[in-house]
């Protein structure tokens, strides 16, 4: 048995989750899924990203203490793991005293190495993303941030800075040489450029007269650290760092999931801090891209977002869960509208998937009284699946699971189960029908990292060798958006 520890980048609490935080759940929860099937030891951790500039001012807006805000706001993305029937075994916030003893820890690290060092910080800051940048960087962008459209701060105070620098050269050959392995191949492109261009020393932390949410500097009343600097360390925290035994156990990360716009901070950053620390860095990351609605940008300001919840209350879990991962491509931008989810839902999960494991059971019930009789041990090629998701290639998995659902409909059709039963042959056709059973039921095993709830829903219906009709359609035919 082997170890597999999976990350997921705990998302900002300024706002509730979106359709594109749920998309990082639910891929982390799939590789979860199906190494534990493979008997994998596997650990995945969840969290909450708490501290920072936004949380601050919007808790004063309230009228809120900080912690108060956050508690709110950190409630809601646990009811979305649970609406999005995600499993994960720890829960990091960045509030809670087992980080900042962790992140205290390292920092003391990197200060005995001299890795961290006192200077005066002059420059751009976007509070948006909770990000210092650089002059060239800034101007490239007429001053103006470009994911959250307003206006770079200028700052000038006194910070502590993290020798990113000196890391340089070690961080690169780990991309290079796919000691650190990114995916896809266009992110392992993209950060190469940034690190080939010059990785500066960074600031890693704010004035307490500035910002007096966070982890305070060993030593230091007057400071707390850097929300991306102190954020990143929610990995190995969530572990018990440095001390722990699962710290042991699971450290380095064997997958880290994330969105493309936090990749410099997972593929150069952190690796620096580690690297700087003396701690082995991850496997792997797995870079996804951003998801727009009716193809644009994703904005509460405009009010052009999707309530994940929303997807969930109208057409369930599963449904939302099928649309992420074989709809928005592996490691790429995809689009979200009501109408092309509900033809997905209507046409691929209903009629595909639904009709095929309803009429299946009908003809059993119908012809054989129910009973399936003895299920014969026949699999299909599960080469393209199992390519596709060590691929972390989700939507070619799902692809290959659908091959065999429209091959299976094929099937029926060819044979024609109800023509057999107008003659005395009941071996051919039960025979004929068993096979179509045990298609199923592995499709319904490829689909249980994917579609948990189908999975058991296809199970329950046909495992047991007598038909279960108490499942009732998988998926009932939706006409809210199609018309």
């Amino acid at each position: 048995m082997s170890k597999y520890y999976i990350t997921d980048a705990i998302p900002y609490t300024n706002a509730p989750a979106h359709i594109g935080h749920a998309l990082a759940f639910v891929q982390s929860d799939v590789l979860a899924r199906y190494h534990r099937a493979l008997g994998d030891d596997v650990l995945l951790t969840h969290g909450a990203d708490e501290h920072g500039t936004k949380n601050y001012q919007k808790a004063s807006e309230l009228n809120k203490k900080p912690q108060a805000y956050a508690d709110e706001i950190t409630k809601k993305f646990q009811e979305a793991h649970t609406k999005l029937n995600v499993k994960y075994d720890r829960f990091i916030r960045t509030s809670s005293p087992e980080h900042a003893k962790a992140t205290q820890v390292l920092w003391k690290t990197l200060v005995d190495k001299g890795d961290i060092y006192k200077g005066t910080y002059k420059g751009w800051y976007c509070v948006g993303c909770e990000e210092f940048v650089s002059d060239s960087h800034a101007k490239d962008n007429n001053l103006h941030c470009p994911v959250h459209e307003k206006p770079y701060e200028q700052l000038e105070e006194d910070n502590y800075f993290f020798r990113l620098s000196q890391y340089q050269d070690q961080v690169k050959s780990l991309i290079v040489n796919d000691e650190l392995k990114i995916t896809p191949d266009s992110r392992k492109h993209e950060i190469l450029s940034v690190i080939e261009s010059g990785l500066d020393d960074i600031s890693v932390s704010r004035p307490v007269d500035k910002l007096p949410w966070g982890v305070p500097v060993p030593g230091d009343k007057k400071h707390i650290i850097y929300i991306w600097f102190e954020a990143l360390i929610c990995y190995i925290s969530a572990l018990g760092y440095p001390d722990s035994e699962d710290f042991e156990t699971y450290w380095p990360a064997d997958m880290q999931i994330l969105g493309k716009d936090i990749l410099r901070f997972h593929a150069a950053i952190w690796p620096a801090m580690l690297l700087a620390a003396g701690l082995p860095t991850p496997s792997n990351l797995l870079v996804h891209g951003f998801i727009s609605f009716n193809g644009k940008k994703l904005s509460k300001s405009t009010g052009n977002v999707v309530d994940p919840f929303e997807v969930i209350e109208e057409y369930g879990t599963d449904p939302l869960r099928y649309y992420l991962l074989r709809h928005i491509p592996a490691g790429d931008d995809g689009d979200f509208t009501w109408q092309k989810f509900e033809r997905a839902y209507n046409s691929e999960l209903g009629n595909d998937l639904g009709n095929l494991a309803q009429r299946l059971s009908a003809m059993i019930t119908r012809y054989q009284n129910g009973v399936i009789g003895d299920i014969p041990d026949f699999e299909h090629d599960e080469a393209a699946y199992r390519l596709a998701i060590n691929g972390f290639r989700f939507d070619k998995a799902m692809d290959s699971i659908w091959s065999m659902i429209q091959g299976l409909n094929q099937y029926l059709e060819e044979t024609r189960p109800w023509q057999i039963a107008k003659t005395d042959d009941s071996v051919h056709l039960q025979e004929t029908l068993a096979y179509a059973v045990s298609s199923l039921l592995q499709v319904a095993d490829l689909l249980a990292p994917f579609l948990p709830e189908t999975a058991e829903k296809i199970q329950q219906i046909f495992q047991k060798g007598v038909i279960d009709d108490s499942v009732g359609v998988l998926f009932p035919k939706k006409e809210l958006y199609n018309a």
